[in-house]
């Protein structure tokens, strides 16, 4: 199994492209434990050596010195009544399942996270306050809304609630919005729809604004509010993203209220992880020979998958190669950097994670 600090040995089918005065290449690598590992450049060798040194030491787990913990699929919350503690952990979730860590995941989304909601403070607040800890954000706690609301801008997805899968077995009509017969995967939809989701622990479940009303899950004044909201903010990510050659293809969102009554966005916005990020300059032509578009996500990971298991009955799963996960680690990374126009900051590969993040709550004074 070849390491990432090390050329892989690979039949290339490069694409150069500049974005951004950054000069961008993919190649295609073939290795022994994945069919096709789309390999892409740009991230700074420093950092795809921290990448290789930090597989074995990301953050899977945490146990701060604080109350009220919650584990999700992604974030561990801690509960401080007025505020609350998110810990952005390293864990590949998707199918509703842990399928790997990623060095730097969890940094990489809560830094690009905190990066969009100041982008985007002119639609909507959020209930971000601060960030002690690359992994951490202490945000204004809030009601959640039990909906996800899922914003698609194609007709693209390999999960059980992606449009292609519901689309591809015949449904026209999906979450409340209407969709021609012919269409074909990753086709660019006539307008952006949301096609929410019950927001549920084990299994997100597709479900209509109608819906959402009629079980009481929102009002349709809060509805109306919201769902407007996020239509405003992928489109607003759409057009940011296009300034950086990517397609923004499709995302999630995720609301509250705060104790004064005011809706605020309280989740990750446009990160590698919630997000679909398409290479703009290829897509056409690409599609047009019926080859799936160049992407900057996390799809890849699920397609190899798809291909070796059933993700969501096998009662044990196959372990991801190195080679994917490293892969995947360079993504999130390359996003950042892209979309924020920041450096990585690579932390302390020395230093235990949850030993630094309790040594900087405790700076802060929350533990």
């Amino acid at each position: 199994m070849q390491s990432l600090t090390k050329q892989p040995a690979c039949s290339v089918q490069a694409r150069v492209g500049a974005a951004n005065g950054r000069r961008v290449l993919v190649v295609r690598a073939q290795t022994a434990s994945s069919s096709a590992v789309e390999s892409i450049s740009g991230v700074r060798p420093e950092v795809v050596e921290a990448i290789a040194a930090a597989r074995k030491n990301c953050l899977t787990a945490t146990n701060l010195p604080l109350p009220n913990r919650r584990q999700g699929k992604v974030r561990d919350t801690y509960d401080l009544g007025d505020r609350v503690v998110i810990v952005t952990t390293d864990r590949q979730s998707a199918f509703d399942r842990l399928l790997a860590s990623v060095p730097f995941k969890g940094q990489v989304l809560n830094q690009t996270a905190a990066w969009w909601f100041q982008q985007t403070a002119h639609i909507i607040p959020s209930a971000l306050l601060s960030l002690p800890d690359p992994n951490v954000a202490i945000m204004t706690k809030c009601k959640v809304f039990p909906v996800e609301f899922v914003c698609r801008g194609f007709m693209t997805g390999s999960t059980d609630t992606s449009l292609w899968t519901h689309y591809k077995a015949g449904a026209r009509q999906y979450c409340g919005n209407s969709f021609p017969d012919g269409m074909r995967k990753n086709d660019r939809l006539a307008a952006n729809v949301i096609t929410p989701t019950t927001k549920a622990e084990d299994h997100d479940v597709p479900i209509s604004p109608k819906e959402i009303v009629e079980e009481g899950l929102m009002t349709q004044e809060d509805w109306d509010a919201v769902s407007a909201a996020a239509l405003k903010i992928f489109t607003f990510g759409q057009a940011e993203a296009a300034k950086r050659g990517l397609l923004l293809v499709d995302t999630k969102y995720e609301f509250g209220k705060d104790a004064e009554g005011n809706i605020r966005i309280i989740d990750e916005v446009h990160t590698p992880d919630s997000s679909r990020y398409w290479l703009a300059d290829t897509y056409a032509a690409r599609h047009a020979a019926g080859l799936e578009p160049e992407n900057i996500d996390k799809e890849f990971l699920r397609l190899w998958f798809r291909q070796r298991c059933d993700p969501y009955k096998d009662a044990v799963l196959p372990e991801a190669p190195a080679e994917l996960v490293c892969e995947l680690s360079k993504r999130y990374v390359y996003l950042y950097e892209r979309i924020t126009g920041q450096s990585f900051q690579v932390p302390d590969l020395n230093t235990p994670i949850n030993d630094r993040i309790v040594a900087n709550l405790h700076n802060a004074g929350l533990c």
